[in-house]
């Protein structure tokens, strides 16, 4: 299983735009992925619903976590988007 811990880099943490913009990057991947804060429950990391529940503030680290083929290259791009709050995903990492 690949994961990756990551520190929320958003001013506004992962809510609304950034959620958002989370969401339709993991999508675009094509591969399973879940989100987890803290030693909350993971959630599907392209279900808009599951990250806005997960609260995640600037600063909070989250859990990125997928055992599909693909998911180093896919985990390190999120990774990138989140910790650094890009507005797009990363075309490279």
């Amino acid at each position: 299983m690949a994961e990756r811990r990551v520190t929320v880099g958003w001013a506004e943490g992962l809510h609304a735009r950034p959620a958002a913009i989370f969401v339709r990057a993991a999508t675009a991947t094509g591969v399973p992925i879940t989100v987890a804060k803290g030693d909350g429950p993971p959630v599907n990391a392209a279900s808009m619903l599951g990250v806005l529940g997960l609260g995640a503030e600037k600063g909070d680290e989250v859990l990125l976590t997928s055992d599909a083929e693909g998911a180093d290259a896919a985990l390190d791009r999120l990774a990138k988007l989140v910790g650094e709050g890009l507005e797009d995903m990363p075309e490279t990492v």
